[in-house]
């Protein structure tokens, strides 16, 4: 399997499969394509060109998927033997509802406080829409963590925490005030081994967009 992804300082949407794929220990070849150029998308195409000429995207075999949770759909119906979802079938369903309204919502935060890890924006930026946004992030993981009694979302890690992963990154580069539960919970997933693999490569990174995150 071949995995499309954007450079790691930025981009959010690459990080979720990536981390899912890394996490879990199932094999891949990663492939880096800098962001916001005018050759981009053609770099994309050249690899995927049956596809959106977005990154992220999965390349196995003759099979193409791309779209972050489209591709950990896939990876949890092509790897069964790993818990992506939650093997509860109530818990998954909660999951799935989590995970999607991370990837549909929280747009203010997305264009307020986009992901740059090497960044630090302390306080900065925290108009009422993106904090209404990381109020409500704050209350879903409170929730998930006294549900299914952490550490993590739904007790392992799971595809809802890759998902939110980029969440933690933002909140470590523009440090809005959290619950004491959400901001534990933020630190344990930058401490995961998968996430700091990540952070580490970000940190290693010199390939610099001048504004935002291009895929949020």
């Amino acid at each position: 399997m071949k995995l499309l992804i954007g450079d790691k300082n930025y981009s959010s949407w690459s990080m979720r499969p990536w981390l899912l794929l890394k996490h879990f220990g199932i094999p891949f070849e990663e492939v880096l394509i800098h962001l916001n150029r005018a050759e981009t998308t053609a770099e994309v195409l050249t690899h995927a060109p049956k596809g959106p000429g977005k990154v992220p995207c999965l390349i196995d075999g003759d099979m193409l998927t791309w779209d972050s949770l489209a591709i950990a759909e896939t990876l949890a119906e092509r790897f069964p033997q790993h818990a992506l979802w939650p093997r509860d079938a109530a818990a998954r369903s909660h999951a799935r509802s989590v995970s999607a309204e991370m990837h549909s919502g929280f747009g203010e935060l997305r264009s307020n406080m986009w992901m740059n890890i090497r960044a630090s924006f302390p306080g900065k930026n925290a108009t009422p829409g993106a904090l209404a946004d990381i109020a409500r992030i704050d209350t879903l993981w409170r929730d998930c963590l006294d549900t299914y009694g952490g550490p993590f979302l739904f007790g392992e890690f799971s595809i809802a925490d890759a998902m939110y992963a980029p969440v933690a990154m933002r909140f470590n580069t523009w440090q809005p005030a959290l619950s004491e539960a959400a901001s534990a919970y933020a630190n344990r997933l930058s401490a995961v081994p998968a996430v700091k693999a990540w952070i580490d490569d970000s940190l290693n990174e010199t390939y610099t967009i001048p504004y935002q995150d291009v895929c949020p």
